[in-house]
């Protein structure tokens, strides 16, 4: 598959006319129709419903679509690497979930940019499974994770601050008035919470004997969302305090207290840019130096 194709094909699948898509492309109409067949026979899948209006894509086309853009991605990123000059530039990828750590974190980028203003950061926020994904496939260089997760793959440093757990609820909760809450007060109440297994184990060792007779109404990856359910009156959010202030919520810490670390990871044993090599040594004399 030649990334050419790829980027016609995901020019399709976005306008979902192949006249159109030709003409964004800068091509003829024949052509552009003969490439995506000539990429269906390669495959050995049909990619689109064709019908007299516009196009669609099958369950195949749907998968292509999202592994071409990490093929896409990708290839654009080692062509950013592979074109090194004198001057470290160029940009580094990185994911991290939403965490008080990303303060310091923030920090640390922006004194490394006083250094070589030429390199840029390039932020993904999802969760440490994900993101580890996205690492394994090239698609992030680093990852700031929260504990528990396994980092035996990679080489980390460890960050300062500890991850407070606690409760979002209205403010018009009976809980809201607490200055925190034990798992007998919460335990009655539906619950919405991450769907990570490592974090759920440690959630349910908080909970003791009650754990198994939680009602979980929703699970997330990421709190914002969660936080808009939370107001509609679905059940109290258990997550992570964040330095932000949402109107008509209100965060409680648990009690006994539940913190967990998190780290900075990359890969062991790859050959990086010159900017990342650059940055993970930034990074490590950074946080040696806090603790």
């Amino acid at each position: 598959m030649e990334i050419r194709v790829l980027n016609y094909f995901l020019m399709v699948a976005r306008e979902e006319n192949i006249t159109k898509a030709a003409n964004l492309l800068h091509i003829t109409q024949p052509t552009l129709s003969r490439q995506l067949m000539q990429l269906e026979e390669e495959l050995g899948v049909k990619l689109f419903v064709r019908n007299s209006h516009n196009i669609s894509l099958t369950e195949d086309g749907l998968l292509l679509k999202r592994r071409a853009q990490e093929m896409i991605t990708l290839a654009e990123k080692t062509k950013q690497e592979l074109m090194r000059e004198e001057e470290i530039t160029g940009e580094i990828a990185i994911g991290s979930g939403e965490l008080q750590g990303m303060e310091i974190f923030a920090k640390m980028m922006e004194k490394f940019r006083q250094s070589y203003p030429e390199v840029h950061f390039d932020m993904y926020s999802s969760n440490a499974d994900e993101i580890k994904d996205r690492i394994e496939n090239g698609l992030l260089d680093m990852g700031l994770l929260m504990e528990p997760v396994d980092v035996s793959k990679y080489e980390f440093a460890r960050m300062p601050q500890k991850e407070q757990w606690g409760v979002i609820v209205r403010k018009d909760s009976p809980l809201a008035g607490k200055d925190f809450v034990t798992p007998e007060d919460i335990a009655e109440f539906p619950l919405i919470t991450t769907k990570r297994a490592m974090v759920l184990n440690e959630l349910h060792n908080w909970f003791g004997d009650g754990a198994d007779g939680l009602n979980i109404v929703s699970t997330y990856n990421l709190i914002y969302n969660s936080i808009m359910q939370v107001k509609q009156g679905m059940g109290i959010l258990l997550c992570l305090k964040l330095d932000v202030n949402t109107e008509g919520v209100t965060f409680i810490p648990l009690s006994p207290a539940l913190e967990m670390g998190t780290v900075l990871v990359w890969k062991k044993n790859q050959t990086f840019s010159p900017a990342l090599e650059a940055f993970t040594k930034f990074c490590r004399e950074c946080l040696k130096s806090m603790t």
